[in-house]
Order: structure tokens, then C-alpha cells, then sequence
């Protein structure tokens, strides 16, 4: 009998080992996690703005206000000049927030931010994870703690905004489209009718409807849908707002009408287009000018010019088979034509360092393909023809360089957003108090969103939500790449 306990240990060991194992590797990784997200504590406190959730006041001002008689719109917060901005829809969103003390209201809606950003990445990272064999959960954990450091997450959590909310509502419309391109793969028959509502992806076009009803700015993702004859996801979008706006209409008409009819054409509510946080075209311009307004009939013809850009751009990607960068290009010209862009609306350049960094890894895989390989294993760096040519050693190294520099740099810029020190205000000062270079550091994040929306690479075949003959034609490509 000893024998025989003896022996069924034996066989045990090497489970308990590899126990051991998996249990020091997560350790591991979660100490990981840990140590990035301390290192973007750190990096907010450092490049940050002092925060005091300023936006969720006026918010939470404005709906206690609201819900205590008195007219929505009329509601100025105190020691400001600002108001409510947004469309009644939001307004009745963020109505039960008047139950809770406006400090209780900004935490819950910088924890509610930080895990739609988190789902967001993962919805982004898993083909990407799951291609390179990666663990999903510290990925994502390291992206996220990665990305609240960054200018527009930590402005939209500090100043208690909303824009992380939105941009998740977005990008659930991607996923909706992913998962209605590949019908049938997902759930299983005993799945409930809800289930089998979610996995068809039929709902594609609620999220980009409901982010339009309580900010306008995400209709261009409409026009986007238009362009790209996805006319069932746009006729979802489209329904959904009116469905949510008229409704809105039903339950509260005064407020509806104060804001259509007056409210929305009022821009000076919302601030002067030269203050150095707007990085639109229309802050670059307006500066660039050093005047408070922006050139009017420059601007219109710039946004044209980048539109057409950006929505050609942006359909080509999609009938290349990649809609997530698709999406990303959309939202990057939205933040560039809007009037307004305030630091916190920049969002969008997260899955735009997503798609430069995979593109990176993309091309890297592929100067390892197997021609080269085999080419390397004999010495030589091509077919027998030029059998005398070594390659340079370093050239697979570099492959994909300039779009891993990219995604870094991109990366540090809104780490760092080098705006601030070079911040002024007319007519006080003068935007080129500094010269020619602090011109150009408080115009630093308008200038790359411009360059992205004009050379922010696709990847052919990485991101299909459909199948059609022209991606039947490129797979074997995309798989090389």
C-alpha cells in the first residue's frame, strides 16, 4: 500500500509543480498591474492639472437646480459664466445624480469610466492578444492603467466628464458589427432569446444613436455609415436618436424647445475657440491667428478639405477589412472639424496607438515569414538568383520601426500634453509670447490629430465586419502581414 501512495504522489508532483507555477506567474503579473498603475499616479500628479471634478459640478448644479423647479438652462454655476450645454436627453441621464453629493457623483462616474475603458480594450486587444498568444486580463490591465494617465482619460475622470462613457457606447457599435459578420459563431442554441439578440449583433447602431442624442458630435459616425452604405447600422443610429429625442421631447418639451431653438446655436456658452485646451482646426487656426474668433471662411474650407479626408480614409480602411481603424479615423476627424475640441473629447487617439502599435507587430511577424526564415537559415538573404546578397542583419529588426516610434511617441505626447506650460489667453497675452516653438508646443495635439487622420496606417484583413470578394482577394496577403 505504501507503494502504491508513493507512486500516486509521484504523479502528482509535477501537477503541484506546475501549480506552483501558474500561481507565481500571476503573482507576478499582478505586481505588474500594480506597479503601472502606481507609475500612472505618479504620471498624472506630474503632468496633470490640479482636478476638482469643476465640469461634474456644473453638472450636478444643473440638475439639482433643475430638479428643484427652477428652468434647466438657466442655471449658471456659481463664480462662472457656464451653464448646462448639453441636449435634455443628457440632462434626464444624469438626473438621479442629484440624489448623491456632487464628490459621491464624481467618483462614481470616474469608476464607471475606468471600467467602460477597460471593456473597451478588451474588446479592442483580444484579436490582437489572442493572435500573439497573450494573456487578456494583464493586457488589458497594463493598457488601462496606461491609458488614465494619458491627457484625455485623466481630463474627462478629473473634471468629472463624460467622454469615456461615449466613446465606449462608440465602439460597442464595432463590436456589435464584428459579431453580426460572423453570425452563428457565436453563442449556443439554448441560449435565451435575449442572448441570441446580443451575439447577432442586430442592436449595432443603439450606441453611436444614444452617444448622438446626448452629444452631436458623434453624428458624423452616422454620415460615416452613410458613406460606407451600412445602411441598416445607420437607419439604427438614426432611429435611435429620434426615437430618444422625442421622447426626451414628450417627457420634458421646455427644456427641449429652450434648447433647440436657442441653447444649441449659442457658442459662446461654451467658451472662446483660441483658449489653449481647444485643439481643434478651429483652436489652431484661431491661434495661429492670435485672434479670439476663428477665421471663419479658413476654417470652413480646412474642414471640407479634412472631412473628405478623413471619411475616404476611413471607408477605404473598412473595405480593407479593418473597422476598427475605420471607426478611429471617424472620430479623429470629428475631433479635428469641431468647433470646439476641448483636450478631454481626444479619446479617439487610444485605438489610434492600438492600431499603430499592432501594425508594428504586424509588419515585424511578417519580415520573419517563412521565405525569410528559410533564406536566413542557409546564410542567405534571398532565392538562389542572388544567393550571394547577405541581407543586413538588422533589417528584420527594424521592420515596423516607424510605426512603433509612432505609437510611442503619440503615446508620450499625451502623457506628457506639453500645452500647458505654454498656455495664454487673449487679450491678456499674446500666443506667441514664447516664439515660434511655444506656438507650436500649444498646438502640439491638434497638429498630430491632423497628421492621423492624414497617415494613420490600416491594417488589410485585421478588423473585418463583413465579407466580400475584394477581402476574399486580400486574405492572403493580411494573413502574411
Amino acid at each position: 500500500m505504501p507503494t502504491i501512495v508513493g507512486r500516486g504522489l509521484d504523479r502528482l508532483a509535477p501537477v503541484h509543480r506546475a501549480a506552483r507555477g501558474i500561481d507565481r506567474r500571476t503573482v507576478v503579473r499582478v505586481g505588474i498591474v500594480a506597479a503601472v498603475a502606481y507609475a500612472a499616479w505618479l504620471a498624472i500628479g506630474a503632468f496633470g492639472r490640479p482636478y476638482n471634478f469643476f465640469d461634474m459640478k456644473i453638472y450636478h448644479g444643473a440638475v439639482v437646480w433643475w430638479a428643484s423647479g427652477h428652468e434647466l438652462y438657466e442655471f449658471i454655476a456659481p463664480t462662472t459664466t457656464l451653464g448646462f450645454t448639453y441636449p435634455p436627453f443628457a440632462a434626464l441621464a444624469m438626473l438621479p445624480m442629484a440624489r448623491v453629493p456632487v464628490e459621491a457623483a464624481g467618483w462614481i462616474n470616474a469608476a464607471g469610466s475606468i471600467g467602460a475603458l477597460a471593456v473597451v480594450l478588451a474588446a479592442l486587444l483580444r484579436p490582437i492578444v489572442d493572435r500573439l498568444g497573450w494573456s487578456l486580463w494583464f493586457t488589458v490591465g497594463i493598457a488601462t492603467s496606461m491609458s488614465v494617465a494619458i491627457e484625455p482619460v485623466r481630463e474627462t475622470l478629473g473634471y468629472g466628464q463624460v467622454n469615456v462613457l461615449l466613446f465606449a457606447l462608440i465602439m460597442a457599435d464595432l463590436v456589435g458589427l464584428r459579431w453580426r459578420s460572423r453570425r452563428g459563431t457565436h453563442g449556443r442554441p439554448t441560449d435565451g432569446p435575449f442572448l441570441r439578440f446580443l451575439y447577432s449583433g442586430a442592436w449595432a447602431g443603439m450606441g453611436i444613436g444614444l452617444a448622438t442624442a446626448v452629444k452631436l458630435t458623434p453624428a458624423l459616425f452616422i454620415v460615416y455609415l452613410l458613406v460606407t452604405r451600412q445602411w441598416r447600422t445607420a437607419a439604427t443610429a438614426v432611429g435611435t436618436t429620434i426615437g430618444v429625442t422625442l421622447a426626451t421631447f414628450g417627457m420634458v418639451g421646455t427644456e427641449s424647445r429652450a434648447y433647440f431653438a436657442g441653447v444649441l446655436w449659442q457658442t459662446e456658452r461654451v467658451g472662446a475657440a483660441d483658449m489653449t485646451p481647444n485643439q481643434s482646426l478651429a483652436g489652431l487656426l484661431a491661434r495661429l491667428y492670435d485672434s479670439i474668433e476663428t477665421p471663419g471662411l479658413l476654417w470652413l474650407s480646412f474642414s471640407v478639405l479634412i472631412l473628405a479626408l478623413g471619411l475616404s480614409r476611413a471607408a477605404t480602411a473598412r473595405a480593407d477589412g479593418d473597422e476598427l481603424t475605420a471607426f478611429t479615423l471617424v472620430g479623429l476627424t470629428a475631433n479635428v472639424i469641431s468647433p470646439i475640441s476641448w483636450t478631454h473629447h481626444l479619446v479617439w487617439v487610444i485605438p489610434a496607438i492600438v492600431v499603430l502599435a499592432d501594425a508594428a507587430v504586424r509588419r515585424h511577424e511578417a519580415s520573419r515569414g517563412p521565405t525569410l526564415r528559410a533564406a536566413q537559415s542557409t546564410g542567405y538573404g534571398g532565392p538562389p538568383a542572388v544567393a550571394g546578397l547577405r541581407p543586413p542583419i538588422w533589417y528584420p529588426t527594424l521592420t515596423g520601426l516607424r510605426h512603433a516610434v509612432a505609437a510611442v511617441g503619440l503615446y508620450l505626447l499625451f502623457l506628457v500634453s506639453p500645452i500647458w506650460p505654454y498656455e495664454h489667453q487673449l487679450p491678456e497675452v499674446s500666443h506667441y509670447q514664447d516664439g515660434l516653438f511655444g506656438a507650436l508646443m500649444e498646438n502640439s495635439l491638434a497638429l498630430a490629430l491632423i497628421v492621423l487622420v492624414a497617415a494613420l496606417p490600416w491594417r488589410p484583413g485585421a478588423e473585418p465586419a463583413f465579407y466580400t470578394d475584394r477581402l476574399a482577394r486580400t486574405a492572403p496577403v493580411a494573413a502574411r502581414r
